[in-house]
């Protein structure tokens, strides 16, 4: 048995699937695919038909009817699902997006699975009733998994957008006492840094080039052919 093991884990690590985030891409594909098809389902009539049962006894979903109609729920749906998981697929670049694409998708699986206890005749009464699935319920079993796929999705993108934003805060706070260039605290000849408590250093003045008729003592020398008295 550890032969195989190690056979097994030797081969997928050679494929590569042992390393990067192959299986978090897959897993948001795929429920960018699921989004895809069931919203499209949510415009026609015949699937705004088959949902009568589901929404019926959904008891978190059951007052769409009222509000929306029969075809209005399910259009109401299909914009949900298409707005989920446009934001699952902007995920694949923006975490934070992606974030909240992922717990939209773990509201609608929550709200689908609370159907399955509500739903009549789901189950079959010839092999006991419960467990034995029938009916509908089959159908929203599938729930179960993509909830669980939503929550991994949901944690994988919120812990990677919380590092990116820590990582942008430490990065602020390190170049936060840095002056810009052009700046009056970056450049020397705009102001002169003083310690508190000591006098300010004035500017040194540049030097002043004298000439040989305004040195004084090189006058007096030359009138009086040495150095002035003193």
């Amino acid at each position: 048995m550890r032969s195989i093991t190690a056979l097994l884990t030797t081969f997928l690590g050679k494929t590569g699937l042992l390393e990067g985030d192959l299986d978090y891409h897959l897993l948001r594909a795929s429920m960018v695919i699921i989004f895809l098809f069931f919203g499209y389902q949510k415009w026609w009539d015949y699937e705004a038909q088959t949902l009568i049962p589901f929404i019926s006894n959904g008891p978190l979903i059951s007052w769409m009817y009222p509000v929306f109609g029969i075809r209005g729920a399910s259009w109401f749906l299909g914009v949900s699902e298409w707005l989920f998981g446009t934001l699952i697929f902007i995920g694949f670049w923006n975490k934070t997006v992606g974030a909240l694409g992922a717990a939209g998708s773990c509201a609608t699986f929550i709200t689908t699975m609370t159907i399955i206890p509500f739903m009549p005749d789901g189950w079959a009464a010839s092999a006991g009733g419960f467990p034995a699935m029938t009916g509908n319920v089959p159908f929203l079993m599938k729930d179960v998994v993509l909830f669980a796929v939503s929550v991994y999705l949901l944690k994988q993108d919120a812990a990677r957008a919380l590092v990116a934003v820590r990582a942008e805060g430490v990065g602020g706070h390190a170049s936060g006492g840095r002056a810009r260039p052009g700046t009056a605290a970056s450049s020397p000849s705009r102001c002169l840094s003083r310690t508190p408590g000591t006098a300010r250093t004035p500017p040194l003045l540049p030097r002043r080039k004298v000439t040989h008729d305004q040195d004084p003592d090189r006058r007096g020398r030359t009138q009086h052919g040495g150095w002035p008295a003193r």
